[in-house]
């Protein structure tokens, strides 16, 4: 079957196992083109006006991989898949008793059948031996709920082509925050999990200072034991201080030890640095939040969900790797716009797998727009990833799509109104909405958003792929080549040999065995504190968060483990994922 649009073999064969729609006995889509079409015409039927006009631009903006949509709109757009458009959810707050904990499992599944992945906070969940008060019996704990959690995906995702997608969070003092540490250290055990410490700035410096750290978890309705420490703590899933039972004080360091160890062992869990991220939150008024999507670039209140979509910068940039290239800083900005209506238009036409989604959901209208393709593009520029230079343009780039963002969501109000949980006065005081420019800010207060939040920087992994192996979100070029594996329609691994974009297109240019250029560097090459550093950058310019892995050699001690978080954390980063060469990751 041949395409218009050559597609590399793994593009293809990603496009045919996750993207393409066909209905059983009928021809499949014959062409990705059939399924940019399809996506901006069902995207189009969110519009009352003018309808025609937006389902073309919809398509051009698809055209050429210009601008990717999350997996599930462009797998389930248009299609008669009963399945959610969102990639991103949050469950409730998990009620801390079998039927709220086996009601919270339902719903879960309800959603990762759906399509949507989901992040879980395991905090409200008694520690392991305390007292369960109806049953008279003995609490095992969050970590053995994970477990549950981790079968009931097993067998969901039997007979599913994509694979169940879940985050785990604990709290930094809840009792067996070590236990949810070590969790992943026997090797292949939870996969279907991200594990995250939800880590306070309490906690941090504490570590600092080297000082105790109380294992708190909330009393509830039970009395205080006689000669019992207690403590006042804002707890997951409560509006409010909590009157805590201190069920025993350890060194700071000890659990923080018992992080690095982990993370140097298995690559989790990462780290939430929770105070920020319901800091700056942009609904700091109206929500709290107490862990995130699976990826950790959207934090969401309980019943939250986001969809989301990547601008691919490849194709923004003139003369590729010639003397002078240029960015088509219009061409980008167009694009910026009118993926922001389509995100908003998805909201629209979604399913939501639940009545609670729905109602949380559509009081914010998140999305979640971001970038991929960024170190092929400094790479096209002639820029080293991690320099001053490469620095200063993604600065620049991030905060022309952060703006065009902003004012098209502002003009979307205009002609649709505001989301509903929008406070003027108080969205207007978010530590974000502060940091743009005054114009921006004057024309919230005057006509509101349509959106609370806009931008989030995704792995985008598989969607980069289909792009003709574009480098992934905000990532370093993983390698020159490389081997890859992808699910097949069986569910069984498929592996290709893959080249970098930017790689094939400098050797088409200049001879398949030129050397390539000093610039064009590769995940090796960069360092700890380059990667840190872009981040930081590109966070600055992100209102949800962003998703990258900090890559490290093999050998690393736990000294410069340690640097690297707290770096992280002095850097103003809403989380930190690390990954060392040769860990065992599940």
């Amino acid at each position: 079957m041949q395409t218009s649009h050559i597609l590399e073999p793994i593009a293809d064969h990603v496009w045919r196992t996750h993207y393409c729609w066909y209905e059983p006995g009928r021809v499949p889509e014959p062409s990705i083109e059939a399924s940019w079409e399809r996506v901006a015409l069902a995207v189009s039927k969110a519009e009352t006006h003018h309808r025609d006009e937006w389902r073309e631009r919809f398509r051009t903006i698809l055209h050429d991989f210009r601008f990717l949509p999350g997996g599930r709109i462009l797998a389930g757009a248009g299609t008669a898949h009963h399945t959610t458009l969102f990639n991103c959810f949050v469950t409730g707050t998990l009620e801390d008793s079998i039927q709220g904990i086996f009601n919270a499992l339902r719903e879960a599944m309800v959603t990762l059948q759906a399509g949507g992945g989901v992040g879980v906070d395991f905090s409200t969940l008694r520690p392991a031996g305390a007292q369960a008060v109806a049953s008279a019996g003995v609490a095992s704990g969050p970590v053995s709920f994970m477990n549950v959690w981790e079968a009931a995906n097993t067998v969901l995702e039997s007979h599913n082509v994509r694979r169940g997608a879940m985050m785990a969070t604990l709290r930094c003092d809840h009792p067996d925050i070590e236990a949810f540490i070590d969790a992943k250290m026997a090797g292949g055990v939870l996969p279907h999990f991200n594990l995250s410490v939800a880590i306070s700035d309490d906690f941090m410096r504490a570590v600092e200072t080297d000082n105790p750290w109380p294992l708190v978890f909330p009393l509830g309705r039970q009395p205080v034991p006689v000669g019992a420490e207690v403590c006042e703590r804002s707890w997951s899933g409560t509006a409010g201080p909590q009157l805590c039972l201190v069920h025993r004080r350890v060194p700071a360091r000890l659990i923080w030890d018992k992080l690095l160890a982990a993370q140097l062992a298995c690559a989790e869990p990462g780290v939430l640095f929770i105070d920020r991220i319901n800091r700056d939150n942009n609904l700091w008024y109206s929500e709290h939040i107490a862990t995130t999507n699976p990826c950790g670039e959207v934090p969401l209140p309980p019943y939250g969900g986001c969809n989301l979509g990547s601008i691919n910068l490849t194709r923004f940039v003139q003369d590729p790797f010639a003397a002078h290239p240029n960015v088509d800083w219009v061409g980008l900005k167009a694009v910026a716009g009118i993926a922001t209506r389509f995100l908003d238009d998805v909201h629209d036409i979604s399913l939501l797998p639940l009545k609670a989604q729905e109602k949380t959901v559509r009081a914010s209208r998140r999305i979640g727009l971001g970038v991929t393709g960024l170190a092929d593009m400094l790479a096209m520029l002639g820029l080293r990833y991690g320099s001053e230079a490469s620095l200063d343009l993604t600065r620049a780039l991030m905060g022309t799509i952060r703006d065009t963002a902003y004012s098209t969501s502002i003009e979307i109000a205009k002609e649709k109104c505001a989301f509903p949980e929008f406070d003027k006065i108080k969205y207007g005081a978010s530590p974000f909405v502060l940091g743009l420019s005054h114009a921006l800010q004057d024309a919230i207060a005057e006509h509101g958003i349509r959106n609370s939040h806009l931008l989030a920087v995704a792995p985008a992994g598989a969607i980069s792929l289909l792009a003709n192996a574009v480098s992934s979100g905000i990532e370093p070029i993983f390698a020159a080549r490389a081997s890859r594996s992808v699910r097949g329609a069986d569910g069984q691994p498929v592996s290709f040999e893959v080249e970098d974009a930017a790689v094939r297109l400098y050797r088409q240019l200049h001879g398949a065995d030129a050397a390539l250029p000093e610039h064009l560097v590769t995940l090796t090459d960069i360092s700890a504190e380059e990667q840190l550093r872009m981040m930081s950058v590109v966070q600055s310019c992100v209102d949800n968060a962003i998703s990258k892995t900090v890559r490290l050699p093999q050998g690393t001690r736990p000294q410069e483990l340690e640097l690297v978080l707290l770096q992280a954390w002095e850097l103003g980063l809403k989380g930190c994922a690390v990954y060392c060469e040769g860990s065992a990751s599940a």
